[in-house]
C-alpha cells in the first residue's frame, strides 16, 4: 500500500495550492479519502474527506468555502484544491484512504505560508 502526497510548497496569503495523492497497492474506489493537517504539538485535524465514489464531501469549518476536495478513482488519486490560504493553514497535510477499521497514511506534504 502506498499513499504519496505531492504539491506542498511556499505560498503567499491569498494564494492557491493544489496538493494530490497517488494511490497503490489496494482497491481505491472502495476507500473513502481524507486529507488531514498537522502542525508542530497539534493534534492531526481532519480537513476535509470524500466517499468512496465521490457523492459526498466534508470539511472542516475552518477551510469550507476555500478548500475543495476531489477524487479520480480511474487514476487513483485524490486532490485538494487550496484557495485563500491563510497563514494558519501552514501544516503538514497527509492524505488517509479509510475502510471500516482500515486506515492508510501517506508521508505528508509541507504547505507554508509566507508574507
Amino acid at each position: 500500500v502506498q499513499l504519496v502526497e505531492s504539491g506542498g510548497g511556499l505560498v503567499q496569503p491569498g494564494g492557491s495550492l493544489r496538493l494530490s495523492c497517488a494511490a497503490s497497492g489496494f482497491t481505491f474506489s472502495s476507500y473513502a479519502m481524507n486529507w488531514y493537517r498537522q502542525t508542530p504539538g497539534k493534534e492531526r485535524e481532519l480537513v476535509a474527506g470524500i466517499s468512496s465514489a465521490g457523492g459526498n464531501t466534508n470539511y472542516a469549518g475552518s477551510v469550507k468555502g476555500r478548500f475543495t476536495i476531489s477524487r479520480d478513482n480511474a487514476n487513483n488519486t485524490v486532490d485538494l484544491q487550496m484557495n485563500s490560504l491563510k497563514p494558519e493553514d501552514t501544516a503538514l497535510y497527509y492524505c488517509q484512504a479509510r475502510y471500516l477499521w482500515y486506515a492508510y497514511w501517506g508521508q505528508g506534504t509541507q504547505v507554508t505560508g509566507s508574507s
